[in-house]
């Protein structure tokens, strides 16, 4: 891949690497202890518009319209390298204004960008509806990342970091859906483990339940982590312990990361359920709560293998963003504390 003005990206990935390796070494004495984490899937630039008030249907209505950088697997890797874990990023952009400020978005979050560039299709965009309650909604467009495909991959990246996380939103349509199974699989054959976000039960009731089953559970993921809507209709049950235990079935070598929204989120591990209280009810936008949650919980767990710690770890951060617009609100003081204790 060639950047514009001629500059080698591969050199650049690499450079950047080495840099991220140097700062983590000198943090902790090793990067023994920060094993590499590859996310792949989406990449978008958020149209975020919230109201302070009822929208008004059929008329005018004062509020925020803020461009932010998305897409959930791209939100899950910034959150893990803000939280300390040397992170990479495969997914697709256009060749196009956009896509040079997800490079420049990516760079700055310290996140190893292995991006394919394409004059077919525009960077992904997504508008993003936060009503005056916080809960949001969510306008999805076909960008670059819904045409990733298996031949794209950066085999290399993959196959050295000790962990990947995907995504559903790879999963609804190809080619992404391929592309994923492929990574999953060149993963696996090098002794990563993996994750997986189940993304949006609209999406999953579309696809229909079976059919999505049918193209994740064949890749033995060793973490599944869902919200609670998802698992209700992943399962057909109704209450977390319940859809916790159902989601075992589906995904028996899983552990079970369901996340509740404002009622906190239960790990279910071995048998055993821990539930983990809200650190907040103050909410203020609901976008990238759950990403946010995944990143923290997976940077966490990789280097101290406790689900529980990872998961009261994972809430704090997941706090702090509901608190504030957007997926990826910039670090205060607050949050820089959170983040050195991880």
């Amino acid at each position: 891949m060639r950047l514009n003005g001629g500059v080698n990206g591969e050199d650049i990935v690499s450079s950047i690497a080495d840099t991220l390796l140097n700062m983590t070494t000198d943090a902790v004495g090793t990067s023994a202890s920060f094993p590499p984490l590859c996310v792949l899937g989406d990449f978008a630039w958020d149209v975020l518009i919230r109201t302070n008030t009822e929208l008004l249907r059929g008329g005018d209505t004062f509020g925020e319209v803020v461009l932010t950088p998305g897409g959930s697997a791209a939100n899950v890797a910034v959150w893990a390298s803000r939280c300390g874990m040397i992170t990479r990023f495969v997914g697709k952009i256009g060749r196009d204004r956009f896509g040079q400020l997800a490079q420049e978005d990516l760079l700055r979050e310290k996140v190893v960008a292995h991006l394919v560039e394409t004059e077919a299709h525009s960077t992904g965009s997504v508008a993003v509806f936060v009503d005056h309650t916080g809960q949001r909604s969510m306008v999805s467009g076909h960008g670059a990342d819904f045409y990733l495909l298996s031949s794209e991959l950066p085999v290399e990246a993959i196959s050295s970091a000790r962990h990947l996380h995907l995504t559903a939103w790879s999963f609804f349509t190809d080619p992404p859906r391929s592309a994923a199974r492929a990574a999953a699989k060149i993963a696996r054959s090098h002794g990563a483990t993996i994750s997986f976000d189940t993304g949006s039960f609209q999406m999953i009731q579309e696809m229909g339940v079976q059919n999505f089953l049918s193209y994740s559970t064949d890749l033995n993921f060793d973490i599944v982590l869902p919200n609670k809507e998802e698992g209700q209709v992943l399962t057909g049950c109704t209450e977390p312990l319940e859809i916790a235990k159902a989601l075992k079935e589906i995904f028996p070598s899983a552990l079970i990361v369901l996340k509740l929204d404002a009622e906190g989120s239960l790990i279910y591990d071995n048998g055993q359920a821990t539930h983990i209280p809200p650190a907040t009810n103050n909410l203020v936008d609901a976008t990238g709560a759950g990403d946010s949650y995944a990143g923290a919980f997976l940077a966490h767990y990789l280097v101290n293998h406790s689900a529980v710690e990872a998961a009261r770890y994972a809430t704090t951060i997941s706090a702090w963003v509901i608190e504030h617009i957007g997926a990826r609100p910039t670090p205060d003081a607050r949050l820089r504390k959170s983040l050195i204790r991880s």
